[in-house]
């Protein structure tokens, strides 16, 4: 029998209703497939064995006797280590935070435990979150796993839970996205990321790199769990006050309404110097897809590049990242990375007058693209310039992040989705960048994308194994 890992979450849910599943069985077999497969991953930093099987068992109970909490009850998930708890530890990946005891408990966690979801352990971050490449020096890099012969950048920072989606050693889980951090590592290990628009998921509770920036967002197998999840996750919180004035949506209510008569815009052509030719040919044949599904594409004209957006975007977040971070940073005798210390530091040497102008242009940009873009429903873009890079390639100078950056500059969301293989069989992923609070439609046209093919549903070799 297949095991109940390769079950995305709608599929789980189904068998848990019917009783041919139970969360118990679910989550022993998700803590044996991290026994097996976290040596040579390393996308966990703790994993909650013991307290993940008590809630499994009382789960099991409670649905045995007709008093599940909800569909998702007994259903696990991976929690990146930037989301804190009370009374554990929460060291946001640095090891100068090993100690690190969290004051406080995460809105979202709150809400996915009332859910009746079952806890299964931190997963690795970037340091501080900072880097979209997944390294980390003192506390591990985990492993893409597509490729266990060399060692590939994981994407991060929310390099952990991707690993550990991907790797099927859980679920879905929880990331964080300022500059990509839910979409790297999402395009990398071939799986499902949503970039959420600000205050439609609140922050309280979640350490942060750069608050007018940061989002966070479900790593996933596909669409429909991404939806499933969002729903969860949403919500006014009187803790977070850029949540209050968010409505609520339905993310299941259009999902399967497919794309016809959709206006969806093509990356501009100039966007496409640098671009891998696989992963080009794999996204001209996902536009090509959208439009044989009923979709009408249009050539845009934008004004401004996605780099000069990502890089007032970089200029924002290190700004706000020092102001956080300095006293951490500026003490040499602590143990940060470091290649995270000086991206960090250079928020240093940004002034007051560059920070307030950066915000200003953040404004007028927001403004000019959406009249670029009114009356689109959605712009498609590869969520990545390459496919996953060895670990001993990686520039820290650089930033794999170039087609990603803009989407928080802008406060846009946006979903990646898997989109094909290279020849050497890694994954690459196509980006549905929505208008801000459309989180709806950039699912509804991820379900069409992903119902026309079947590359949301492989795995790699080792999780198999």
């Amino acid at each position: 029998m297949t095991s109940p890992a390769f079950l995305p979450v709608h599929r789980q849910i189904e068998a848990i209703a019917a009783r041919r599943l139970s969360p118990v069985d679910l989550v022993d077999e998700y803590l044996g497939r991290i026994e097996k497969l976290e040596p040579a991953l390393q996308a966990f930093v703790f994993v909650n064995a013991a307290n993940a099987r008590l809630a499994a068992e009382a789960a099991d109970k409670a649905i045995r006797a007709g008093h599940a909490v909800g569909p998702l009850h007994g259903i696990p998930i991976a929690i990146k280590d930037l989301v804190e708890i009370e009374g554990e530890v929460a060291m946001g990946g640095s090891a100068a935070w090993r100690n690190r005891i969290a004051p406080r408990t995460a809105s979202l966690h709150r809400k996915l435990m009332a859910a009746g979801m079952i806890d299964l352990g931190k997963t690795h971050t970037v340091e501080f979150a900072y880097g979209g490449w997944g390294t980390n020096q003192h506390l591990g890099t985990p492993r893409n796993p597509w490729d266990m012969a060399v060692h590939r950048t994981p994407g991060g920072s929310s390099s952990g839970t991707g690993v550990a989606v991907g790797a099927r050693m859980a679920p879905w889980g929880i990331g964080t996205d300022t500059g990509g951090s839910v979409r790297i590592p999402a395009a990398w290990n071939g799986i499902t990321g949503l970039k959420t628009t600000i205050g439609r998921i609140s922050t309280f509770g979640v350490l942060p790199l750069s608050p007018t920036l940061d989002t966070p967002g479900p790593l996933t197998r596909d669409i429909e769990d991404s939806a499933l999840l969002l729903a969860v996750l949403q919500g006014a919180d009187p803790a977070d006050r850029l949540t209050l004035s968010v409505r609520d949506i339905d993310p299941m209510r259009d999902l399967r309404r497919g794309v016809k008569g959709l206006r969806l815009g093509r990356m501009p052509a100039s966007e496409r110097a640098g671009v891998d030719p696989e992963v080009l040919a794999a996204y001209d044949r996902s536009v090509e897809t959208l439009s044989a599904l009923g979709a009408e594409i249009l050539d845009l004209t934008l004004p401004a590049s996605f780099s000069d957006l990502g890089a007032i975007n970089g200029r924002i977040m290190s700004a706000e990242a020092y102001a956080a971070l300095s006293g951490l940073v500026d003490d040499n005798s602590q143990p940060l990375d470091q290649d995270v210390r000086p991206r960090v530091r250079a928020g240093a040497a940004i002034s007051s007058k560059d920070y307030l102008v950066a915000l200003a242009e953040r404004e007028r940009m927001k403004a000019a693209f959406g009249a670029a873009t009114a009356g689109v429903d959605a712009l498609l873009t590869p969520t990545m310039l390459t496919p996953a890079i060895p670990v001993a390639a990686i520039d820290q100078n650089t930033t794999p992040g170039m087609l990603t950056r803009w989407v928080n500059f802008l406060d846009l969301c946006a979903a990646a989705v898997p989109n094909g293989f290279t020849a050497g069989g890694l994954p690459l992923s196509l980006q549905i960048v929505c208008q801000g609070y459309e989180e709806a439609m950039a699912l509804r046209i991820g379900y069409a994308f992903q119902t026309a093919g079947d590359w949301h549903m492989r795995a790699p070799a080792v999780a198999a194994a």
